[in-house]
């Protein structure tokens, strides 16, 4: 019985083990999607035979069965003594939940550290439960406790929906709380201007830009990173927020129908600014007419003492004016009439682009800046409104717009040694990818190169948008590789439409093994462009 023992010991051990690891993996996932249990459970779906039943699944069922038939006609002691170790060596390997391979590490908030407790515990019930038949049993009760191994471990995102569902109300009640202080701190300070920044893409680099120009008077915070939901602005609220602090300068992000009414009842805008409207997210908000009555809840939101920053370059943009009950700025850089403030002759060099802007007035001002792209002279365009709605002048505000650093990881310029990389990483949006494409194709010091994923969460304009994408590459760029064997298919369309030689194009499983490559592939005077990175959870 000491062999027995000690077996089991040491397969519950192994077990435990993958099972712990395996499910840490579905919690990360799960955080990825935003703690949203729908998001999740389609993710598990689409994936189910890929990452959710595994090999060692298959593998642990025959076992089953094998115990079961062999129980039949072998005495129990040689049956345990060879299916326990079996059964360790089956679940012995965990290489596929590895955390070192993660692109954006879980992160132990408050929040996954109830839900990872929670998770634990049901997960450890049939363990515990086929142990306890095990233990006080005989040796025949062996396929109870290797059953209990079995579904701990395949059962994990079914332990993550479940301890999400436990946890709702808590966790509710929770975020209720947050937004209470929120709105005390914020009911507060009369003497707070908020800025607020939406659009479907350009609210983090159009935030930033805002936030330097008027740090050029003011106390500015500005919101980190892409805190753009309501726990986030909560969080900067609660724990950033100073009494020195004149104006918070944020950005409002949207997913779902209802969001922005969420976030203009926590954050009211006294400017509201708004970029573009696009097709990100199409997939969650179902049409872009959704995405755009969306955003516009911002300025409906805002009162007669509010102030509407607007791209009148964006027909739907443009369309909200209707909504705006107070004063309008209107900005173009494509020429469009009436705008307050217009940008014209725009150059593009090796130090940046430079810029002509015109105000309703007809004063005239030249910028330069060592940010890359049409989008960005936009960006600037509406940072510029702000700051002139807040007192600011034109030529008072050069020297900041020139001083601009790019967002990290968008279209952020560096070089590595000999090689120029552009890094694209956080533009997922059609729109930025093409034009990070076209700013590619603008260099001649060597090979242009392309390291892509593609783009998600395009809902049915997704295919024929990478397959766009393919062809614009094919326009632009000298080299093609490309991440994900399955979902970019669509650019590799795109490619073949055009033609692009096959000797120089590049499927890899994963952004390490593209890397990899271009390790022992670059040259000197090489440019690489890495567009988009899509999060862990889309790793095929």
């Amino acid at each position: 019985m000491f062999i027995i023992a000690f077996l089991t010991v040491v397969t519950t051990l192994f077990a435990g083990w993958r099972a712990a690891r395996r499910l840490r993996y579905f919690l990360h996932v799960f955080q990825l999607h935003g703690y949203k249990s729908g998001e999740f459970r389609a993710w598990v779906v689409h994936r189910f035979r890929t990452l959710v039943f595994r090999l060692s699944h298959k593998l642990a069922l025959a076992e089953l069965v094998l115990v079961a038939i062999a129980a039949a006609f072998f005495a129990p002691f040689p049956v345990a003594a060879v299916a326990l170790p079996l059964w360790a060596v089956t679940f012995a390997s965990s290489r596929r939940y590895r955390s070192d391979r993660e692109k954006k590490p879980l992160k132990y908030t408050n929040r996954m550290q109830r839900l990872l407790a929670t998770a634990a515990l049901l997960a450890i019930l049939p363990i515990a439960g086929g142990l306890s038949i095990w233990l006080r049993g005989d040796l025949a009760d062996l396929i109870w406790y290797l059953a209990g191994l079995f579904l701990a471990d395949f059962l994990a995102p079914a332990w993550v929906l479940a301890a999400a569902a436990l946890m709702h109300p808590v966790e509710r009640r929770i975020r209720e709380g947050f937004k209470r202080q929120a709105r005390r701190r914020l009911g507060r300070r009369s003497d707070l201007k908020i800025v607020a920044v939406t659009g479907s893409y350009g609210k983090t680099s159009t935030k930033n830009i805002i936030g330097n120009i008027l740090g050029l008077r003011y106390q500015t915070l500005i919101t980190p990173g892409s805190y753009n939901t309501p726990m986030g602005l909560c969080l900067v609220v609660n724990n950033m927020l100073r009494a020195e602090h004149q104006v918070l300068v944020l950005e409002m992000g949207i997913r779902h129908p209802g969001d922005m009414d969420e976030l203009c009842g926590l954050v009211r805008p006294h400017i509201g600014v708004v970029t573009s409207i696009g097709i990100a997210h199409l997939e969650s908000m179902g049409t872009i007419d959704r995405i755009a009555d969306e955003k516009a809840r911002m300025i409906a939101n805002m009162d007669a003492e509010g102030v509407a920053v607007l791209n009148m370059d964006d027909d739907r943009v443009a369309a909200m004016t209707e909504q705006a009950r107070g004063r309008i700025w209107r900005i173009s850089a494509q020429g469009h009439p009436g705008g307050d403030l217009a940008a014209f002759d725009i150059r593009y060099d090796h130090r940046g682009t430079s810029f002509l802007v015109r105000d309703r007035n007809g004063t005239e001002q030249r910028f330069r800046t060592r940010l890359l792209g049409a989008h960005n002279v936009t960006n600037i365009l509406l940072a510029l409104a702000v700051g002139c709605g807040m007192g600011l002048r034109l030529r008072q505000m050069t020297h900041v717009v020139e001083q601009i650093e790019p967002v990290p990881h968008r279209l952020q310029l560096r070089r590595e040694g000999p090689v120029t990389i552009i890094d694209d990483a956080f533009n997922a949006n059609p729109v930025g990818a093409l034009n990070a494409v076209e700013i590619l194709g603008t260099f001649r010091s060597g090979r242009r190169i392309i390291v892509t994923p593609g783009m998600i969460e395009l809902g049915e304009r997704q295919h024929e948008e990478n397959r766009l994408l393919g062809e614009h590459i094919a326009d632009h760029a000298d080299l093609a590789l490309l991440v994900g064997r399955k979902q970019t298919t669509p650019i590799r369309e795109g490619l073949q439409a055009k033609n692009f030689p096959a000797e120089n194009l590049h499927v890899f499983d994963a952004l390490r093994d593209a890397q990899a490559f271009l390790a022992s592939f670059l040259r000197e005077g090489d440019v690489v462009l890495y567009e988009n990175d899509l999060p862990d959870q889309y790793d095929e």
